[in-house]
């Protein structure tokens, strides 16, 4: 048997605004050599890639504007972002029991080896215009909404990964098929909060030279002003704030129950969900959420709505306060009185204990079930509201 090694340094990363500290610290850890290498290599890469890595992370608001919000808004408490209502009840509609069954059944694996890449199509977006709102999804919860010539980008992750460090949370095979040269021009874009698959660094970057302008949570405007973003086209929200973004387009900023943070310092910007009103038509957009009370406010001072595009996918029980599992989407689609709902958040990405697709084999029967109608377009594929449901089963493979 050959020898242990013994490592005596441990590297770690902490990130406080801008900085990046590196903290040395002795352990006396047992290590296999094959290990060591691999930490090493690993090391290796993390500080070839530094600048992009360190830029990716970003910088949170600063210290006397976390003051300012300290006095502007009344979630904000001991320095950080709070919920609108108590996420105790979070896991109200779910049945536990079944999924911590499943759980125990399953062996884990963030990168699935699947039988085939997921399915997708390549719309020529630069030269088709829809009279009514239309929606192309690009997997995850990156999408496009275009109308009679209006482009809102929602959430763009236009890359491979959705992390700091390329090599980690991989797209799935076949998901990533967009990029930004791939898109139109666009007017507006929208992000929900801060999370690395949300807010992407890189796609951010190449959209600042655009002249689009930006609309974000309260906060999240010191990570574009980082990466470049000039300040005159970007605009912060708050819940209940409106913003006019061309004639017969408004969007209203509404609660969602999520969290913030891309690295140790938690909920130092807001999260939020949209309403949409455009060219006569309504849209939710609904970011990331747990279940909670704020679908049923939004759904009687603004329902109903043509189009709820929903989280569904990447839940478990630790996660139970900030995302929804299948059960509740359909109960966020009854509070919000929808008449139809795209679910995303899905089918790019395996960051939790559900298998890939198992997100819309548990919704479509609790849907149908409700008289919701849903729809699933492929990564790529525009649908436009008015027009009957994506109903082609694409997805029944792992």
């Amino acid at each position: 048997m050959k020898p242990y090694r013994t490592s005596r340094d441990f590297i770690i990363f902490v990130h406080t605004n801008s900085t990046v500290k590196t903290i040395s610290h002795a352990i006396n850890m047992p290590m296999r050599k094959p290990k060591l290498i691999l930490i090493l290599i690993t090391l290796a890469v993390i500080l070839l890639s530094g600048c992009s890595t360190i830029r990716s992370i970003g910088k949170i608001p600063s210290k006397e504007r976390r003051a300012e919000f300290a006095v502007k808004y009344p979630n904000f408490i001991n320095n950080e972002f709070r919920n609108l209502y108590d996420a105790s009840d979070s896991l109200i509609y779910v049945d536990t029991t079944r999924i911590r069954k499943e759980i125990k059944m399953r062996k884990f694996t963030k990168r699935p080896k699947l039988s085939q890449p997921i399915p997708s199509v390549k719309t020529n977006l630069k030269d088709i215009t829809f009279n009514r709102p239309t929606i192309t999804w690009f997997g995850h919860s990156s999408y496009l909404i275009q109308s009679q010539g209006f482009n809102i980008l929602v959430d763009p992750l236009l890359t491979d990964y959705a992390s700091p460090i390329w090599y980690f949370n991989r797209s799935m095979p076949g998901s990533y098929v967009y990029k930004i040269k791939d898109l139109p021009p666009i007017d507006v874009l929208l992000i929900t909060h801060d999370h690395y698959d949300h807010l992407d660094c890189h796609t951010i970057r190449k959209l600042r030279k655009k002249n689009t302008h930006a609309v974000v949570p309260v906060g999240v405007g010191s990570f574009l002003k980082q990466w470049n973003w000039k300040s005159g086209h970007m605009q912060e929200v708050y819940w209940g704030d409106t913003v006019d973004l061309a004639p017969g387009i408004r969007l209203i900023s509404t609660p969602s129950q999520h969290r913030s943070g891309r690295w140790l310092k938690k909920n130092q910007t807001l999260w939020t969900s949209y309403v949409l009103e455009i060219h006569g038509y309504r849209i939710f957009i609904g970011g990331d959420s747990g279940y909670n009370k704020h679908f049923k406010d939004i759904g009687d001072t603004y329902g109903p709505f043509d189009l709820a595009i929903l989280e569904n996918g990447q839940y478990n029980l630790d996660w139970a306060k900030n995302h929804s599992f299948p059960e509740q989407t359909v109960h966020t689609a009854q509070d919000l009185r929808t008449r139809m709902v795209l679910p995303v958040h899905w089918a790019r990405f395996a960051a939790a204990y559900h298998t890939w697709n198992e997100p819309i084999k548990e919704l479509l029967p609790l849907m149908d079930d409700a008289g919701i109608l849903v729809t699933i377009p492929l990564i790529g594929e525009p649908y436009t509201i008015g027009d009957p449901p994506k109903t082609e089963v694409w997805w029944d493979f792992e």
